[in-house]
Parts: C-alpha cells; structure tokens; sequence
C-alpha cells in the first residue's frame, strides 16, 4: 500500500515570530509512519513544525500553516491508497499577518480570526477509493465526538482518544485509543505509540486486501 500520514501541528502566524499553535508533537503519526514501513508500505508523511526526525524511507514534506497542509494532501491524495490524518490542524488563523514584527504598544488586544479550511471535509469532496482515517483528540465525550465526526467527514475510521488521560495525548510515548467505525467501538489498553501504529496499519490492511 501506499499511505499517506499528516502528523504535528499548524502554526498560523501572526507576524513573523508570533503564531497561534497547538500541543502537538507528531509523535503519533511519525509511530504510525514507522509501522507502516516497518511493514513494507510506502509513506508520504506531511507534519507540521516538529522536533523530530523523519523515518528514513518515508518521503518527507515539512509544513507550516494549515493551508500549507492542505496543499501537500491535495497533491499527494490521488497517488495513495489510505490516509491516516493524525495531525492537530489549527481551526482559525488571523485575518491579517504583519510582515514585520509587532510591537508590543502597537498591538490590539483583540486578533481577528478567519476559519481555516478543514482538509477532511475537502478530502471528502475529491477522494474516489481512499481508505480515510481520523483522529479524535478530545478532554470528555471523546467516542461521542468521535462518531458524529465519522459522519459529518465521511471517514472510514476514527482513531479516538481522551488527552487527558495519564499516559495518552501530546508530547508521550504511549496512548489510550478506541477504534471507531460504522461496525462498532474497539477499545485497546495502555499501549506505546508505535504499538498503536500497528494496530491501524493491520486494521487498514484487513479492509483493502
């Protein structure tokens, strides 16, 4: 197969040393990467700003912005056979970004946002027989979430799970996540990351074999 991975956060920038971010690290789906080689299947991995180094075998294409990202997953979209979407896509950027940087007396204390695009949505508009997978990071409601967000974006899957949990979310090895699709829930335990990876590569194996 050939997979394509989007991992990290988006930085949508203020100015030029200012940007509005999230918790991400790309752990995730840099593990998810690393299975699916690991298990023969070519990569395209497309992060966002990340203190990480990208498996060897994988083609890399490093991102900043949300529509940055939306661009590299539109381009490589028709060449792939599944998409993993791990990466925690800012929602708003700033109407305006200053070419120079801001001084502190000049500034507004209100930005001003404009909604980015939702790449799942538009994946939705253009896929043909992509297997596509989400994710859902969230603090409570986390399988309630889920499947409404399987609905709405058309997805095969939605990876689940509860960051504030001891051992799951941002910035750790190990994550708690539950499996969601039409067919049902499956729940896994306290597990690395890369374990995690495994358990979706197999699962996107067994539905395009």
């Amino acid at each position: 197969m050939r997979l394509l991975i989007t991992a990290g956060p988006t930085r949508e920038h203020i100015d030029p040393v200012r940007f509005l971010s999230n918790c991400s690290t790309g752990k995730m789906g840099f593990a998810i990467a690393e299975a699916a080689l690991a298990a023969g299947h070519e990569v395209e991995l497309v992060a966002g700003p990340v203190a990480l180094t990208p498996p060897a075998s994988a083609h890399y294409t490093p991102v900043i912005s949300a529509r940055d990202m939306l661009a590299a997953v539109m381009e490589y979209l028709p060449t792939v056979d599944a998409v993993i979407m791990t990466a925690a896509v800012a929602d708003w950027r700033p109407a305006e970004v200053a070419q120079d940087k801001l001084k502190k007396h000049t500034m507004e204390p209100v930005i001003k946002l404009v909604p980015n695009p939702d790449i799942l949505s538009e994946i939705k508009k253009v896929k043909t027989n992509q297997f596509i997978v989400g994710f859902a990071a969230e603090t409570r409601n986390a399988l309630e979430y889920a499947k409404d967000k399987l609905e709405r974006k058309g997805l095969d899957m939605i990876v689940a799970n509860d960051v504030s949990q001891p051992g799951a979310g941002f910035a750790v090895d190990t994550n708690i996540v539950s499996f969601v699709t039409q067919q049902g829930i499956e729940h896994f335990p306290l597990m690395s990351k890369r374990e995690v990876g495994a358990k979706i590569i197999s699962y996107i194996e067994s539905k395009l074999s």
